[in-house]
């Protein structure tokens, strides 16, 4: 970024954009065109800048070298943008469509008041540090309506974020509608208006696209898919039943958490229906990504299935039983032209796991959710490409306490797990936990270029729509930056301190755009920059 001098100009009443013609950069184009002739953002602290006389800017002009590359994992969404102190026209010149996009954020992002001004004078060259910038929402345990979806997309697209990973289906529902296997949704779905039709499906993708944010699906199994249950019985294991028996030690729970239900992949026709589903989902999202869970298979779920018992005690082992599942649906996956992504327990689960040879890290990636930078380390150092989404600093529904009916952690007398508000992933993850952790930590830096990016997850056991907005943001605007820019000053020093003032401003913003982010400080704080920060070390 090139500032001299800290110049404002007029924009003009009539601004217009130009643009080539784009199925989905074009109602961008207009969209931005409405939010910047009409939004007149009063800033918190109002830029110090000298307002220069003359003509207001009346125009921006896109210039774009490669109109035909589609929205995937990978692309150039690098952009350069000028607005000049003198002349009538500004410039965004960037090599593809959703870098066209990107950088009508940040002209956006550079206006206010009214009459609008605009910063001038300046030059911005700017790209992503990682590519793979994501949020994962839970729609399965609380039913989320498609606006709230579209809003969070369209958030995630204010902030530069491209991967809205929907986490669609687990024990407790499947919204899911699948034409082939329409009983999946019209059983396992909490109720027919609790459901996503494909025609629901299509109009989120679409609005992805022309938000420059890829759907990146999953439908999790071999384990969360208690909800399969009502349709199919006969291809699951331990469904309905309650998750942790009396009397039963930890390690013999039937599910890490109430909703039991894990698909039998010794029974045929496990391999009919799920394949019916993968079938349909990568019919209806484009993306070449498609996710396929493999997280938290519970030994004690198989074990308490009658066939899978004769198998165990014929001399197989539920190591097998699971690279059956894979052997037989990975191939599939790719079969579809998709890669195919997993969270990481199918090779590190330290119980029930697969042999990498079954996994080709060529069509494979591993989301890590354990052990911070440990499991990212091992996962990249193995040869795979890694999403990372450590639940020590990325789990946005941490800190709110268990959600069981009868948890005796609670008395006064056995209150021993307190420090961590009785959340087993607890404390709450500030935007300064996420602002600051390095996702590289450890790696050599050719292991580095296996990490693709991240994603922050909100898990919907204690969130609905009613709290979407203020447990997503401006938390995930925090790791939108760290993810775009990084989290360190061109001294290599960690910024949060700055970034306070900044995020302050942004969160403001974003409520103004109709985004209910939970504040970060008192609006004194942001009225009186660096009185609220400290001097010592805490």
């Amino acid at each position: 970024m090139s500032w001299p001098s800290p110049l404002a100009r007029l924009l003009s009443p009539n601004f217009t954009i130009t643009s080539p013609s784009h199925q989905y950069l074009s109602p961008a184009v207009n969209r931005y065109l409405q939010l910047i002739l009409n939004e007149h953002h009063h800033p918190l602290v109002i830029p110090t800048v000298n307002l220069t006389s003359g003509y207001a800017i009346q125009s921006l002009v896109l210039v774009i070298s490669d109109l035909s590359v589609p929205l995937m994992h990978g692309i150039d969404e690098s952009y350069c943008l000028r607005i000049p102190s003198s002349g009538e026209q500004a410039s965004l010149i960037a090599e593809t469509a959703w870098g066209a996009m990107r950088g009508l954020e940040t002209f956006s992002q550079l206006i206010w008041g009214k009459p609008s001004r605009i910063a001038s004078g300046m030059e911005i060259f700017d790209w992503p540090i990682f590519q793979h910038r994501g949020i994962l929402l839970d729609t399965s345990r609380n039913f989320y309506k498609v606006d709230d979806i579209l809003r969070t997309i369209g958030a995630m697209s204010a902030n530069k974020l491209n991967v809205f990973h929907w986490h669609i289906t687990d024990s407790h529902s499947f919204p899911l509608v699948l034409p082939s296997e329409p009983d999946l949704a019209g059983k396992g779905s909490y109720r027919h208006d609790m459901q996503y039709s494909p025609e629901n499906v299509s109009r989120i993708v679409e609005f992805g696209l022309e938000h420059g944010v890829r759907i990146l699906p999953e439908i999790d199994m071999p384990g969360h898919a208690g909800s399969w249950a009502k349709a199919h019985p006969e291809i699951m294991a331990c469904a309905n039943m309650f998750w942790w028996p009396a009397g039963y030690k930890w390690e013999d729970r039937l599910a890490s958490e109430p909703g039991t239900g894990q698909l039998n992949p010794l029974n045929p026709k496990t391999y009919k229906v799920v394949k019916n589903a993968i079938h349909d989902v990568t019919s209806m999202f484009p993306d070449q990504f498609y996710h396929a869970g493999a997280d938290e298979v519970i030994p004690g779920c198989w074990k308490a299935d009658p066939e899978i018992q004769r198998f165990l005690s014929d001399g197989g082992s539920l190591n097998q039983i699971l690279e059956m599942f894979i052997n037989s649906t990975f191939d599939y996956i790719v079969s579809m032209n998709r890669t195919a992504v997993y969270w990481e327990d199918v090779l590190l689960d330290q119980t029930i796991r697969v042999d990498k040879s079954l996994l080709p890290p060529k069509n494979t990636i591993l989301q890590t959710w354990n052990n911070g930078p440990n499991n990212t380390k091992r996962i990249v150092s193995s040869g795979y490409r890694a999403i990372v989404s450590s639940s020590e600093y990325y789990y946005l529904d941490c800190g709110h306490g268990s959600f069981l009916g009868n948890d005796s952690q609670y008395d006064q007398g056995n209150a021993g797990n307190m420090g961590t508000g009785g959340s087993w992933c607890g404390p709450f993850k500030t935007w300064q936990t996420i602002y600051n952790y390095d996702i590289t930590y450890g790696l050599t830096e050719e292991e580095a270029k296996l990490v693709l990016g991240g994603e922050v997850a909100l898990w919907s056991e204690q969130a609905d729509p009613t709290v979407l907005d203020s447990r997503i943001w401006p938390r995930a605007s925090a790791m939108a930056e760290a993810m775009w820019s990084g989290n360190r000053d061109e001294k290599g020093m960690k910024r949060y301190a700055e970034a306070t003032d900044r995020l302050n401003e942004w969160r403001a913003r974003m409520v103004s755009r109709g985004i209910k982010a939970e504040p970060i400080q008192p609006l004194w704080c942001a009225l009186n920059p660096g009185m609220c920060n400290t001097v010592n070390l805490i």
